[in-house]
């Protein structure tokens, strides 16, 4: 599974929309878009903002096994 499958998911699981993610990581929309589309990935910062939201490790955001 990639990053972007994964950040997909943990966001509808979570119920939130792109808009309301961009907001509680400080971020636009457009960049949720990209990195949901596989179109890049977030910087350090951002991955850990991720992180600490979903309560997931930075090494399971960013392996690419089945979770």
């Amino acid at each position: 599974m990639t990053f972007a499958e994964k950040l997909k998911e943990l966001r509808k699981q979570n119920g939130i929309s792109q808009e309301q993610l961009a907001e509680k990581i400080y971020v636009s929309r457009q960049a949720i878009t990209k990195w949901e589309g596989g179109n890049g990935i977030p910087d350090i910062e951002n991955l850990i903002s991720i992180s600490n939201l979903f309560n997931e490790s930075l090494d399971s955001l960013l392996s690419e096994e089945k979770s």
